[in-house]
């Protein structure tokens, strides 16, 4: 089984017991997190689809780790302007077990 859920902006496949990375969440480690933004839900022979978002569908997860990405570099050039500019950027993380996914019909 497993279900498409939006948060951060984005859209993640999560299946029952996987670890996912998402943007980073409010909850502290080892609290609960519920994300009620369910695009979809496959349980091998039943596929139900949300218009946007799929009515009772609700997936539960506990917050791993929070945590910062790798380092990236910014880096701006203009040729035969002597303009360069560098900056870093470390994006915040929240790493979510999932525990349960259901539906209305559960």
């Amino acid at each position: 089984m497993y279900a498409i859920i939006e948060t951060g902006g984005k859209q993640y496949r999560v299946e029952e017991g996987k670890a996912i990375r998402v943007e980073k969440l409010p909850q502290t480690k080892g609290e609960t997190v519920l994300f009620d933004r369910v695009l979809m839900v496959n349980s091998g022979e039943d596929l139900r689809l949300g218009n946007p978002y799929l009515a009772g569908g609700l997936v539960r997860g506990k917050v791993i780790t929070q945590g910062r990405d790798r380092k990236i570099i910014v880096f701006k050039f203009k040729a035969k302007k002597n303009y360069k500019r560098t900056q870093g950027h470390r994006q915040p993380f929240s790493e979510v077990l999932i525990q349960t996914i259901e539906t209305a019909g559960n």
